[in-house]
């Protein structure tokens, strides 16, 4: 990988966790580390471009569908790619169609930009994670064989213990706080060939005492009532937290920060 390459452009491709959830902004936008990695390659770059075509929920054969060929078109220097895991958390997953898509959209990106970037995604560590480590590990089996066949680098983020710990992650237990992002985008600036500006992004935090019985049980309450049962009600009903959305940022402009 170059030393402190220059870059010119960055369009990402995805779901929420690369539309920003859950760093949000004042306004009540998201940011995330897509938009501080640009950011970051904006304040090196003049005139950088970036879009972000990223919608909260989407599948692999959504992103596939809308996305791919959208991003494709666009010529970027970069181009971030990080799909498939909503796929792994649905009760009935077609894995062998999730890897033909994941493998559709990377033949489709990697000979349009100088650079695909793919990752291995974050896991929170407990039950969840564990029920569904499986499938996570045979799609990030799937990246690794992409990239090594396509030129991409992967940010191997689900190997990283940082992300793992429980703080990292809002309280819908699904995305990343703003912390967690803000690691993210650490690490695929470094995984660019960029300086670092955090060697320890990978470092767990420092311990601290677990929340008691009681605060716990409050927690676990509140996940239920605010995230899992309309989460559940959501798969019940074929409905998506992204029906009817845009494109967080569609299209590929010089970027000048959150909201610009």
């Amino acid at each position: 990988m170059q030393t402190n390459p220059t870059h010119t452009s960055l369009v990402a491709v995805g779901d929420s966790f690369t539309e920003g959830m859950s760093d949000l902004l004042p306004d009540g936008s998201y940011r995330g580390w897509a938009d501080l990695l640009a950011g970051r390659m904006a304040a090196r770059t003049p005139d950088f471009r970036y879009a972000n075509l990223a919608v909260r929920g989407k599948l692999i054969g959504q992103i596939v569908e809308e996305q791919v060929d959208v991003a494709a078109a666009m010529g970027a220097d970069v181009i971030t790619l990080v799909g498939g895991l909503n796929d792994t958390l649905r009760p009935k997953c077609d894995m062998g169609r999730v890897r033909g898509l994941l493998e559709e959209a990377v033949e489709k990106l990697a000979p349009s930009c100088r650079q695909l970037v793919l990752m291995r995604s974050p896991g929170r560590q407990g039950p969840v994670l564990e029920r569904f480590r499986p499938r996570m590990e045979e799609l990030f089996a799937c990246v690794d064989e992409l990239a090594e066949r396509h030129g991409a680098v992967v940010v191997d983020l689900y190997g990283a213990p940082s992300l793992g710990d429980p703080r990292m992650w809002d309280v819908d237990r699904l995305h990343l706080t703003a912390e967690g992002h803000r690691r993210v985008a650490e690490a695929v600036w470094q995984a660019l060939g960029y300086d670092p500006e955090d060697t320890e992004w990978h470092t767990p935090m420092p311990a601290t005492l677990p929340p008691g019985w009681a605060a716990r049980r409050i927690a676990d309450a509140r996940f239920a009532r605010q995230y899992l049962l309309p989460w559940i009600g959501r798969r019940l009903t074929g409905r998506s937290s992204g029906d009817g959305l845009p494109p967080k940022r569609p299209e590929l402009v010089p970027y000048e920060g959150p909201g610009a």
